[in-house]
């Protein structure tokens, strides 16, 4: 468990296999920066094990770089996102646009757009965070579950959730590459100021040699196939 202090503990939002490819269980910062509360963050993808390279889209390689890629041909995109922790809903925004397809350069210069001149003084979050939902689970503690799918989003402001309940869809909204799940916990409900916060994982498992592996109260590396263990929902 690589982190630099004791974790809160979450229950995985997601079902089905997924890949993390920024995790706090490779590097801190996991996403290069402690912006935005990303100190501790995770995006999480689904990707083609069989294919070389894992891509997370079903066209070939070629096709992604001189073409992009419609959002429906990627593994995750639609996938439902759950609550990671009980809580009340403090913040449920949609309406965001998403991009319809990637395209390596176009979402190249959009992230370079969005790491170099965003001002949270004076911008709206939701051109990094797209369509987004912040949910309070503790004292000064706050989760963040980012680039929702436009439209998908099944909660309000002010309302009461249990852990597990359904929240929304994985998208492709504001500062992101490809559809994923982003997902952190921080000190504040305004992504644009918080500090992130250490969170391990109450159950999942890792696959290892063809094999589910219980695993619990830990932080997946880049490298793990995971799901969320039956015995979570």
């Amino acid at each position: 468990m690589n982190t630099e202090d004791k974790p809160i503990i979450a229950a995985f939002p997601l079902r089905g296999e997924w890949l993390s490819p920024n995790t706090p269980g490779t590097k801190i910062p996991s996403h290069g920066t402690d912006r935005f509360g990303t100190r501790y963050a995770y995006d999480f993808i689904q990707v083609d094990w069989k294919r070389k390279g894992r891509p997370a889209y079903r066209v070939s390689f070629l096709h992604y770089l001189l073409f992009g890629v419609p959002l429906k041909e990627y593994c995750c995109w639609g996938q439902n996102v759950y609550a990671p922790c009980g809580g009340t809903v403090l913040r449920a925004e949609d309406g965001c646009e998403e991009r319809p397809r990637t395209h390596f350069l176009s979402d190249l210069v959009n992230a370079y757009k969005n790491a170099h001149y965003f001002d949270p003084a004076k911008d709206d979050v939701q051109q990094v965070a797209g369509n987004y939902i912040i949910l309070q689970c503790g004292k000064n503690v706050y989760a963040a579950l980012v680039h929702l799918q436009k439209g998908s989003i099944f909660v309000t402001p002010g309302q009461k959730i249990s852990k597990g309940d359904l929240l929304g869809s994985v998208g492709h909204s504001g500062n992101s590459f490809a559809p994923h799940l982003h997902f952190q916990l921080m000190d504040s409900s305004d992504i644009a100021t918080a500090n992130g916060i250490p969170c391990a994982f109450e159950k999942y498992e890792v696959c290892q040699n063809g094999v589910w592996i219980p695993v619990s109260n830990d932080i997946p590396t880049n490298k793990d196939k995971i799901r969320a263990s039956p015995q979570s929902f």
